[in-house]
């Protein structure tokens, strides 16, 4: 009863932190905290919609396609050597919504999200070639990551948003370890490239 319940959160966690909704939660933040909230309701329902669109709509449906049309289960998609295709979908969609955002004159820290997410899915997929690497790690350490590069753009102290962060990486990184998803080492993998790409992509942009 006890082994259930654990499955069952660890897949609630999972699902609830996948790596296509958080540059979505991460816009969302950004357009309460930031100067981004002075910009009018519909405008930023827009934005949101935008980003919801490329990171989740568009990956998800192609990945959902492409699994279909090679009659593969979830499980199997799960395998290292299918994993490459899923990756080339996602970033195509990424980089087509960094080129949208750049059209819109959006702001450079907004544009440090998608390079960040776009530059963990590129590493991911070329770790993928040799060997397998947690996703879901890797965003949840792309976000520890991210608020460390934002406290030195903005000069704020981000420890109350960094100790949520990383305990929330710790339980993703345990959730992958519960449903036998990823190794230890996979998932070690996977939270320093999320930090890494994380904090240079919002850093560097």
């Amino acid at each position: 009863m006890n082994n259930r319940f654990l499955i069952m959160g660890a897949q609630a966690v999972s699902l609830l932190f996948s790596p296509f909704y958080l540059p979505v939660v991460a816009f969302a933040l950004l357009l309460v905290f930031s100067y981004l909230h002075l910009l009018p309701l519909s405008y930023k329902m827009l934005l949101l919609a935008i980003v919801y669109a490329f990171t989740v709509l568009v990956p998800r449906f192609s990945i959902f396609v492409y699994r279909k049309v090679n009659k593969l289960t979830h499980f199997q998609l799960g395998h290292r050597r299918n994993r490459f295709i899923p990756y080339l979908l996602s970033i195509i969609s990424y980089v087509c919504l960094l080129h949208v955002m750049r059209c819109m004159h959006m702001p450079n820290f907004t544009l440090g999200i998608i390079v960040s997410a776009l530059a963990i899915q590129v590493v991911c997929a070329l770790i993928n070639l040799r060997t397998k690497v947690s996703t879901h790690s890797a965003a949840a350490g792309g976000v520890v990551g991210a608020l460390v590069g934002f406290s030195f753009t903005f000069a704020f102290n981000p420890i109350f948003s960094l100790c949520l962060a990383v305990t929330l990486t710790g339980a993703v990184g345990s959730a992958r370890l519960i449903l036998r998803q990823h190794t230890l080492g996979e998932v070690g993998l996977g939270v320093l490239v999320g930090l890494l790409c994380g904090f240079l992509g919002v850093l560097l942009v």
